[in-house]
């Protein structure tokens, strides 16, 4: 019996902040429905290339006082980037918490808008370097 992956969701207070953070990371709208009978709205959101690997961002249109206020019981996401430290840089530049630095030049994590724990891999390897190597942790990730 063949299994496919198809997406992974998440509920969101604020759709369009969390798009924007998502556009940080490289992903782009694919795909939505807005369902008027339901009141919600569903995004895909993909890397270019990757648009069978979406996130789907869920928005209910009267909102979702439900929402956890620490989604750790969802686990994480986890996507792999060109350069780690240039990609938490320009999160950095955008107002984006980094949670566990890339101090060993590998792996960083990160929190959405809605609290979903983002993984950040190195693609290959790269060196420790500085600010990141020295940097502390913030928060919990």
């Amino acid at each position: 019996m063949k299994v496919r992956y198809l997406h992974t969701m998440v509920r969101v207070k604020d759709l369009e902040r969390s798009m924007a953070f998502y556009e940080l990371l490289g992903l782009k709208e694919t795909r939505r429905i807005d369902n008027e009978k339901g009141r919600f709205t569903l995004v895909f959101m993909a890397p270019e290339g990757q648009e069978d690997c979406p996130v789907e961002l869920t928005y209910n249109w009267d909102g979702d006082d439900a929402l956890p206020s620490d989604s750790r019981h969802f686990g994480h996401l986890a996507y792999r980037v060109e350069n780690i430290y240039e990609m938490c840089q320009k999160l950095m530049d955008a107002g984006v918490t980094i949670n566990r630095p890339p101090r060993d030049g590998h792996m960083a994590f990160v929190r959405s808008p809605d609290n979903i724990s983002i993984e950040l891999l190195q693609e290959g390897t790269l060196e420790p370097a500085e600010p990141w190597a020295s940097m502390e942790n913030t928060g919990h990730w």
